[in-house]
């Protein structure tokens, strides 16, 4: 037994890690299909020894029916594609910003409200990488604390921005320092913007704002962000600062409500990107208490696994096992393989 498992967008960044994370988990699949536009059908990828062609992405490839279909491939597609899907009964994982502050659709960091998918069937939105990084380095704090205020400086990598950004960042260090997928050359520099400005606030900060609150279920949690783009690969970083309504034990106490979060590792020593892309874990160093109810935390990530294509299939397994018993027996028996 097994699952359909479509992944549409599966030529890009987070769709070809969308396929490597799948390939390496205990999820059972069936039968898989990849999907791209009609430039990328074609191409061949493999999954688990086989290879799988590429096909260009339609209505009726849509309307045919899957148990999951992963999405990663815009807003736009999104929006045209995956309402079609789920009309015939397809749960889908979309990654796009199409869904995710629609309120009737759950927008999902499993560890932190998988709850949500007990009994859903429909579109699960996938958030924000930069936010779901946060939100598991926060939500253990928020359980016990409360949080009340969260400041918080990004530096994302350019892989965020998808596989044309990675190709403008090589031919810029190699010499090359026209742009036209950043505001400004990215090699050498870091650019205070991502996403267009909508009264004084830029696309990824109104979506760290709202999805924040979100997830965490909390409309009074005020968010300050200011996002930026860095001339780093892969991995997110995230630099915290988080006030809570009740006062903090002590910084040790601190610690330890953060370790408590699930895929979620707290360092003695600094952490950098470079350090952690390729695993699936959240990583906290430089944890300082300022006082009883302010402290400060550095966050990193691998935007392409943890804040996209992990979050994903995480999702997909924790439905299945929700909504289906004997797959979550298949999945344990394939675990203790």
């Amino acid at each position: 037994m097994g699952f359909k498992i479509g992944i549409v967008g599966a030529t890009g960044a987070v769709g070809r890690t969308m396929l490597e994370v799948l390939e390496k988990s205990s999820v059972p699949v069936s039968e898989l299909r990849l999907f791209a536009s009609e430039r990328s059908a074609g191409q061949i990828l493999t999954f688990r020894g086989a290879d799988v062609r590429v096909e260009t992405l339609t209505q009726e490839a849509m309307r045919e029916g899957f148990d999951y279909l992963l999405f990663s491939a815009g807003a736009d597609v999104s929006r045209r594609y995956a309402p079609i899907a789920a009309e015939v009964g397809t749960t889908v994982i979309d990654n796009s910003s199409a869904f995710r502050m629609v309120p009737e659709i759950p927008l999902v960091v499993p560890e932190i409200n998988g709850h949500l998918l007990k009994g859903y069937r429909g579109i699960v939105a996938n958030p924000n990488c930069s936010t779901i990084q946060m939100v598991l380095a926060l939500y253990k704090v928020h359980d016990k604390y409360q949080l009340h205020e969260i400041f918080v400086s990004t530096y994302q990598a350019v892989s965020g921005a998808g596989h044309k950004a990675i190709v403008e960042y090589e031919r810029q260090l190699s010499g090359d320092d026209s742009h036209s997928v950043f505001v400004r050359q990215i090699a050498h520099n870091v650019i205070p913007l991502i996403g267009d400005l909508k009264d004084d606030i830029s696309q990824e900060e109104w979506k760290m704002i709202n999805e924040t609150k979100k997830i965490l279920n909390s409309k009074a949690l005020a968010v300050f962000p200011t996002t930026v783009r860095v001339p780093v690969r892969i991995g997110h970083s995230e630099s915290v600062i988080a006030r809570t309504l009740f006062p903090i034990m002590s910084k040790e106490d601190l610690i330890e409500t953060i370790a408590s979060g699930e895929d979620v590792v707290v360092h003695d020593d600094i952490v950098t990107p470079l350090e952690v892309a390729g695993d699936d874990y959240v990583h906290v160093s430089r944890v300082r208490l300022f006082d009883a109810q302010t402290f400060g935390l550095w966050v990193v990530a691998d935007n392409l696994r943890v804040g996209a294509a992990t979050n994903a299939v995480r999702i997909l397994k924790l439905h299945s096992e929700l909504n289906n018993p004997t797959v979550e027996r298949e999945v344990e028996e394939v675990e203790r393989r």
